[in-house]
């Protein structure tokens, strides 16, 4: 059955699944859906978690019969800048699926355009630093409507998106974040919160 979603913009993408529920048995549970037989599908959490910070939902892009191609995961706690409410999702998508572009405002199905302008539009460096999966990875800051703030770099041959609401809450990303794969294992200890609306477009 032919289950592809029709953008009217980007032309058919993989349907987009969020778990009604968060838990550590929902996470086992999309952690068990197969991903495409030669790739490994990270799904990204910041741990530790940051001070005051909670899991608040997730997400899948794919179907049967292709797979899972992409994951997101939400979590919600307070501004480092402004002090209010925040949610960052984490995204990480094989090329040519558009979940990040689509979460941060962003044009076309790739980033790599856009990463690429932001790599030569001057800047000394990345916008940011993280640590995911053993190593290093910068982050590109691009441009995204003004309600959030979008990062976009690569990690383990996969596009790795962080977009954050409010744009302030950007500003987590410049501390010293650690991002594990839930797919090693979930940690007993993480902590969930009620369902954040920003896997759902309501923020």
């Amino acid at each position: 059955m032919h289950t592809a979603w029709r953008c009217d913009t980007c032309g058919e993408v993989p349907p987009f699944h969020v778990a009604e529920h968060i838990g550590p048995e929902i996470l086992e549970s999309v952690l068990r859906r197969p991903a495409p037989s030669l790739d490994h599908l990270p799904l990204w959490c910041p741990w530790p978690l940051p001070p005051g910070w909670v899991v608040t939902g997730v997400g899948w892009a794919g179907d049967d019969r292709d797979g899972v191609r992409a994951t997101a995961l939400a979590c919600s706690g307070p501004d480092p800048l402004l002090g209010g409410p925040a949610d960052v999702v984490l995204i990480a998508e094989q090329p040519g699926v558009g979940l990040g572009t689509r979460f941060g405002g962003l044009p076309g199905l790739d980033c790599g355009n856009l990463v690429a302008e932001a790599q030569a539009s001057g800047h000394a460096g990345p916008d940011a630093k993280i640590r995911a999966g053993g190593h290093h990875i910068p982050l590109w800051s691009v441009k995204s409507p003004g309600d959030r703030s979008a990062y976009v770099s690569e990690a383990q041959g996969m596009w790795l998106y962080a977009v954050a609401w409010p744009a302030s809450a950007g500003y987590l990303l410049a501390e010293h974040v650690v991002l594990r794969d839930l797919s090693d294992g979930v940690p007993p200890e993480l902590v969930y919160g009620a369902p954040s609306p920003c896997l759902h477009g309501r923020v």
